[in-house]
């Protein structure tokens, strides 16, 4: 069994960080396009419009690799994790139900509307549709929460039969766990959506491109907005950890007096284990704080020689700035290693232990298996992904074909008229 739940949790965490590398980029970069385009709508500037095509284009790059690593991730909870759905499947899973509708019907919809919608819509109907495709994406990121926010929290439940079903959905969707979380991880996006504008446009200028003018507009838009997210995210992060004491205060290990006193608790309840998260949880949480505070400072001083107008000139600068498009993600994997890892041995905090959540029957070549077969196909996507991103950035926005005006077919002027 120990066994099974190791390989069972290694692929979740897996497919969850691979997923949510897609995502943050995702919500990062749709909140600058839709300042790109109103931009656009308003002042009907071409160059307004250049940046939402060539931006918009690694978005949907983005996207729709992105959507294949989350049908990945939902597959698994019915391999491996039925006793979770079993469990609390009428709480837990009716968000996740929603977020689907909303994430692969109406965003779906939506952004297949904006792409096809080019040269087809007015700029003003055009824009409306980016901006509800932004909406979506945050109403599927508050669906997911209010189900990860329930495994933290369970509140709004009450037991039938052996299974949790909800007595007031305003409550499941009112927990303060995932409400606060979410509004830090629509930060961290934001965040790293400005790190990747910021990395793409300083490549370009260290290296003096053709397109020296469109990236250095693109950079005074994103640097900014990297600096200030980065502070909004660290200070959002920060109370975020009074959620975490009064919700879950045993992912600060033996250490905390109120961890000590709620593995007490769970001990009296439960019966003897290690309720304490594991050792790598506090690893995480430093590696966390310390790349934000780098984060912090590389942005910081960057805006200060942007101000000054010499950025630019700066080389050294640069070539940190595009490195730096990692520290984003490398918090938040860290952050995510908190909060779940952190709340070991639980998969509902102090009502269902993660080895009760794991399928019944399930065996060790079982759970290989899909660790293999699922592993394979997140890291696929994840390397096509990056290398897609990688080749379309590089080009520049003369190659971005997204809204790209169709070519009108030319006759001949000598050529014979038709004849039926």
């Amino acid at each position: 069994m120990d066994d099974v739940l190791t390989l069972a949790r290694l692929q979740f965490a897996l497919t969850a960080i691979a997923h949510y590398l897609f995502v943050s980029l995702t919500l990062g970069l749709v909140t600058f396009l839709v300042v790109m385009q109103t931009r656009w709508a308003i002042t009907g500037k071409e160059k307004h419009r250049a940046q939402t095509r060539f931006w918009g284009q690694l978005y949907l790059i983005n996207y729709a690799l992105g959507i294949g690593t989350g049908i990945v991730m939902e597959f698994q909870f019915g391999l491996n994790w039925s006793g979770l759905t079993h469990a609390a499947g009428n709480v837990f899973g009716a968000p996740l139900a929603v977020e689907t509708l909303v994430a692969f019907f109406a965003e779906s919809t939506l952004l297949g509307l904006w792409i096809f919608g080019w040269d087809r819509l007015g700029r003003t109907a055009h824009t409306i549709l980016i901006w509800l495709v932004a909406l979506t994406a945050y109403a599927s990121v508050f669906f997911v929460m209010a189900a990860n926010g329930f495994l933290q929290n369970p509140v709004g439940t009450r037991k039938v039969d052996g299974e949790m079903v909800p007595i007031n959905a305003a409550t499941l969707f009112q927990n303060s766990n995932a409400s606060s979380a979410m509004a830090h991880i629509l930060t961290g996006a934001l965040t790293t959506g400005a790190f990747f504008v910021v990395a793409v446009s300083a490549w370009h200028l260290r290296r003096r491109t053709a397109h020296t003018e469109f990236f250095w507009s693109s950079m005074k838009l994103a640097l900014p907005v990297a600096a200030v997210m980065a502070m909004i995210t660290g200070a959002m992060g920060a109370s975020l950890f009074q959620v975490v004491a009064d919700q879950t205060p045993t992912k600060f290990g033996p250490g905390d007096k109120d961890a000590v006193a709620q593995a007490k608790e769970f001990t009296e309840k439960f019966g003897p284990d290690n309720y304490f998260s594991p050792d790598y949880v506090k690893t995480a949480e430093s590696f966390m704080i310390s790349t934000w505070g780098v984060m912090m400072a590389v942005t910081v001083i960057a805006t200060l020689f942007l101000i000054k107008r010499n950025l630019i000139r700066r080389r050294i600068l640069l070539w940190l700035l595009s490195a730096a498009v990692v520290l984003p993600y490398l918090a938040s994997t860290a952050g995510w290693i908190f909060r779940e890892a952190g709340r070991q041995p639980w998969a509902i905090y102090g009502v269902l232990k993660t080895e009760e959540a794991v399928t019944p029957g399930l065996t060790t070549g079982g759970a290989l298996a899909s660790l293999l077969v699922f592993g394979v196909l997140v890291a696929a996507l994840t390397l096509v992904d990056w290398a897609l991103l990688l080749r379309f950035a590089r080009r520049g926005p003369d190659e971005a074909q997204i809204g790209k005006a169709p070519i009108p077919d030319e006759k001949p002027a000598d050529a014979a008229p038709l004849t039926y």
